[in-house]
């Protein structure tokens, strides 16, 4: 089956109107747990069948698009929808929810995907009860990566999503239970709700996740390809799926591989220069900047995978950490979503 996907701006389209973006963030020591870091602006994407001449043609065969990213750098998953539907998000061949290896299945149990809309975004994998475990891009080679470290093997990096839209009936008993709702007041929710694409943002030509066409090019260099390792302990649920996992279609509408490039071969490869490297937490909570805070009190937490919680941080392979130290004063958080109710005395 086709697999398309668009590019609509630093965004990816998926079918059934998902849409994927990748967030600049800042990395968190790698002890204590901390609220939600903010976001610094998006990555910036690009299709590989655009430079056919300059990337690697293990990239070329896999197709797909490519972000730049600096080594520890962080990053966090922005998701929107339109209506209900199951991403699956892998790090190499890890799903990032589950622990297990990547399959084209969709499984409830234990759950491999995020439920769209109610899932806003994603900041790592789920390797803890109510909290998760920081995305931060290692080179391969090491055994730092959450691939590298479950499978034993680092062979793909870069991270893969796919969405399952709803199947027709259950697609036709959502429109009607939508009616139904609009046809009666509702009091107003409040919410994170993801920004929507810039103004007069045109969007590429749909691409498919199938390998691309390699035609004449001149032989490529060898990948210096990336992966997503585990950094600190920041407090976000992954939500249980109300639905029955045979509510989505059983083969995945749209998927697509997104290749991690380092700083310095992103330039080699596009000609435009990386973005610049993001601040330390320290730094940021120096400047009083806020985090934040995502209750949602209508949402159950997925339990934590037993394999992402025996991920251990890049500061094992990569001891830096003497620049990123733990934030010496208070954190000013943001409350997002429902608030939970405080009891009182009484």
């Amino acid at each position: 089956m086709a697999t398309e996907v668009e590019l609509v701006g630093d965004a990816l389209k998926l079918p059934g109107q998902v849409r994927v973006t990748f967030i600049r963030t800042l990395r968190l020591p790698e002890t204590g747990t901390y609220p939600l870091p903010p976001g610094l602006g998006s990555f910036p994407l690009r299709r590989v069948a655009d430079y056919p001449e300059t990337v690697p043609e293990q990239w070329r065969e896999r197709g797909g698009v490519m972000l730049p990213v600096y080594q520890r750098e962080a990053m966090w998953l922005r998701f929107s929808a339109h209506a209900p539907a199951a991403l699956k998000v892998g790090v190499g061949k890890v799903c990032a929810i589950s622990g297990k290896p990547w399959s084209d299945t969709l499984v409830g149990k234990p759950q491999n995907y995020v439920p769209l809309p109610q899932q806003p975004w994603l900041d790592g994998i789920n390797s803890g009860k109510g909290t998760v475990r920081q995305f931060v891009a290692m080179p391969l080679g090491l055994g730092a990566t959450v691939e590298g470290q479950v499978t034993g093997s680092e062979q793909w990096g870069g991270i893969q999503v796919a969405v399952h839209t709803l199947t027709e009936t259950a697609r036709a008993a959502w429109e009607a239970e939508q009616r139904a709702r609009s046809a009666r007041p509702t009091p107003i929710a409040y919410g994170a709700v993801p920004p929507p694409a810039p103004a007069g943002a045109a969007p590429s030509p749909a691409y498919s996740a199938a390998p691309a066409h390699p035609g004449s090019v001149p032989t490529a260099r060898k990948a210096r390809a990336m992966g997503l390792g585990a950094g600190g302990t920041m407090r976000q649920e992954i939500y249980t799926d109300p639905r029955p996992v045979t509510d989505y279609r059983s083969e995945a509408d749209g998927r697509i591989f997104v290749h991690l490039v380092s700083a310095a071969e992103w330039h080699e490869i596009t000609g435009e220069p990386a973005p610049s490297t993001p601040v330390t937490a320290h730094s940021y909570a120096e400047h009083g900047l806020p985090w934040f805070d995502y209750y949602d009190s209508d949402a159950e937490d997925l339990s934590p995978s037993d394999d992402l919680a025996a991920v251990r941080p890049t500061g094992d392979w990569l001891t830096d950490e003497g620049h990123n130290p733990v934030p010496d004063q208070p954190l000013p958080v943001i409350q997002l979503g429902d608030k939970p109710v405080q009891d009182g005395k009484w």
